[in-house]
């Protein structure tokens, strides 16, 4: 079985257990998900099987989008509801206006630092087993982007908001950050990932449903490698440059430079994972079978 599924994964699992599921459900061997889910949260993972996992990186790369609710006045050490409480302050009165301009904030392309429970490697260990040792350590701040931040609804102590963001964004943070420019504190009680990448939750099979059905869950749901690619821009390639691609040949094109296309067959086949740079294909990954 070659492809991407798409799990909603539901609340207490971890990715790795999602996955891990996912291989015995469908006796598949090779399986990967493109973006970490915490235990609390659900939604969107999508988990690329047998050949796919030659592309979990770049759609690990993609952008995600999330619902989420914040619980405003109480901050905890894990900034979400899993968390102990550390303080506990009276929120603010809450306005749409007000809260608008607090959200403007925080959209547009930011440095954001990771929390001390995530599963970033700091010196070879995670920094969650850090965190549970009762060790804090200096965490660099990141690039990230935040695309669209939308408030849903909110009422005296809670929001509830949308967010479209860049990989590495943590929405955790982003729950805290909001309540301290209240200045009432915050943290996150839920979070459902709406999207991942080209992957929405439209499309997205319930765990239990695989767990129960196996295959026939699966049935038409299966994302093919070329689909799950369809996003980034294409090179087209003659019958003569496709076989060059497919032996990793020279293969020039007369267009501007990108950071990463896909190039495919006169089928629509896609062959490989490239940059153009100065006029050539730079490969970053040869998917087409070599040996035919």
């Amino acid at each position: 079985m070659n492809g991407v599924l798409v799990v909603d994964k539901p609340k207490g699992p971890t990715s790795f257990d999602v996955v891990q599921t996912v291989r015995r459900a469908l006796k598949v061997k090779k399986a990967g998900h493109t973006g970490t889910l915490d235990p609390m949260a659900t939604g969107v993972l999508a988990i690329c099987l047998g050949d796919a996992t030659r592309i979990v990186q770049v759609l690990t790369d993609g952008d995600k989008g999330y619902d989420a609710t914040v619980k405003l006045g109480v901050t905890t050490d894990t900034l979400d509801a899993e968390g102990k409480t550390l303080l506990t302050r009276a929120v603010p009165a809450l306005t749409r206006d007000g809260l608008e301009a607090v959200f403007a904030k925080f959209r547009g392309p930011q440095l954001q630092t990771p929390p001390m429970y995530s599963a970033i490697r700091k010196d070879g260990k995670r920094l969650y087993e850090l965190a549970r040792a009762g060790e804090e350590v200096e965490r660099e701040a990141r690039p990230v982007t935040v695309h669209a931040l939308t408030l849903n609804d909110f009422s005296s102590d809670e929001l509830k908001l949308s967010v479209r963001c860049s990989k590495g964004f943590f929405v955790r943070t982003l729950a805290a950050d909001i309540g301290e420019a209240l200045g009432c504190g915050a943290h996150l009680t839920a979070l459902r990932r709406t999207q991942s990448g080209p992957f929405s939750i439209a499309r997205a099979v319930p765990l239990a449903e695989l767990v129960e059905q196996g295959v026939a869950a699966a049935a038409g749901k299966l994302a093919t490698l070329d689909e799950s690619l369809a996003f980034l821009p294409e090179v087209k390639t003659t019958e003569a440059e496709a076989e060059r691609v497919k032996h990793g040949g020279v293969v020039e094109v007369a267009r501007p430079d990108e950071a990463m296309v896909r190039v495919t067959a006169p089928t629509g086949e896609v062959l490989a994972l490239a940059e153009l740079r100065r006029g050539r294909l730079v490969y970053k990954r040869v998917l087409a079978n070599q040996a035919e």
